[in-house]
């Protein structure tokens, strides 16, 4: 009975003429034109994020950090000709990125504001150009595995090191509001020592030792990122709490070995209690790596330890295109991982051997959510 309601209610919203009508009658005439915009934003999506980009590329939303700006100095400013800088500006105001102050003073919109707080969004902007050329054609990305901008980009997707730096630099820009978030949902008071597995340059690894003087952490990580993350710690003060290895985590993630730096923290202290952290990791991965790594972490598991896992997952209320439909194609172009729900992310945690997992509320589930894993 539910199919045939459903094949009916197609049928309805199919027909040109129940269409006309909708768009006509009192009571539903908002709801015909509330899904004639989603439609029609899901048709211009990839211009809408054009216009981001092209603000992006001209440093528009920094141009205007310290106030409004006439036309003419804008067009100083970046060198583009005035009609079209008009255009863009236009274009950029309708998606609340600038807002007009005047008839040609323009400064930023709420959306263009927001965006300064966090400088991951600019980062990530940038790079989704990559993900553009992959999607050029999307059915020739469904149709068969080949190689992709995206995929070279992360090397660790094809089991390679390669270099570290760019993607080093993508994830610590976007890690910054990461780290924020998880440290405003999740105490690390009754916490001693913090494992965070591949954790790349320390960017969380520095904001929790920041955030609570008594903690002392491992950060791993393939060698040269854990490089990286060494240099971070002795450039803020905190090696002698904080070290980095330098390791595949898929091998042994709780070794301890190939220490970087002069400073380790390295193995866990008996009866001191402990966090590992898989933060943005697993949904990089497929299912049979994932259950490799937590099947090692629970085999080598240390007394008193808990496993936070935080990431973006499939099915979150009020976010949903943000799983399937985002990081669905995303992961696909890069090669490697998928989106989980919180249900599928706890099947697989019960199959490498731990019983206990549950959900800590974050306060932008579409940023991340978390799960805290006891055995």
């Amino acid at each position: 009975m539910r199919e045939q309601l459903l094949q009916r209610r197609d049928r309805f919203l199919a027909s040109p003429n129940f269409q006309r009508w909708a768009a006509r009658f009192p009571l539903t005439r908002f709801i015909a034109r509330r899904r004639a915009r989603e439609l029609f934003d899901i048709t211009a999506g990839f211009v809408y994020s054009q216009v981001l980009y092209a603000c992006v590329q001209l440093d528009l939303f920094q141009i205007l950090a310290s106030g409004p700006l006439e036309l003419e100095e804008l067009v100083r400013r970046t060198g583009l000709p005035s009609e079209r800088l008009l255009r863009l500006v236009q274009a950029a105001c309708s998606l609340r990125l600038l807002q007009r102050r005047g008839e040609s003073r323009f400064g930023l919109g709420d959306l263009g504001a927001a965006s300064l707080g966090n400088p991951g969004i600019a980062a990530m902007v940038r790079h989704h150009q990559r993900l553009y050329a992959d999607l050029s054609d999307p059915v020739k990305l469904l149709q068969a595995d080949s190689a992709t901008s995206l995929s070279s980009f992360w090397p660790y997707a094809r089991g390679e090191d390669g270099e570290a730096e760019d993607y080093s630099q993508l994830m610590a820009d976007s890690q910054v509001f990461v780290a924020d978030e998880i440290l405003q949902s999740v105490s690390l008071r009754d916490v001693d020592q913090l494992w965070d597995i591949a954790g790349g340059d320390g960017t969380f690894m520095s904001a929790a030792l920041n955030r609570w003087p008594h903690l002392r952490g491992t950060v791993l990580d393939l060698p040269p990122v854990a490089a990286r993350a060494s240099k971070r710690f002795e450039r803020e003060y905190l090696a002698t709490r904080a070290s980095a290895q330098g390791a595949s985590m898929f091998e042994d993630p709780l070794a301890g070995q190939n220490g970087v730096g002069d400073h380790r923290v390295a193995t866990w202290e008996s009866g001191r209690r402990g966090l590992i952290s898989l933060i943005r990791v697993l949904h990089d991965h497929d299912d049979g790596p994932v259950l490799q790594l937590l099947t090692r972490l629970r085999q080598s598991w240390p007394p008193l330890s808990r496993l936070m896992i935080a990431e973006p997952m499939a099915d979150t209320p009020g976010a949903e295109p943000m799983g399937h439909a985002y990081f669905g194609l995303y992961l696909m172009a890069m090669g490697s991982g998928r989106p989980r729900t919180v249900a599928e992310l706890t099947s697989l945690v019960n199959e490498a051997g731990f019983t206990r997992c549950r959900e800590v509320q974050t306060g932008l589930p579409l940023l991340l959510r978390i799960l805290i894993v006891e055995p």
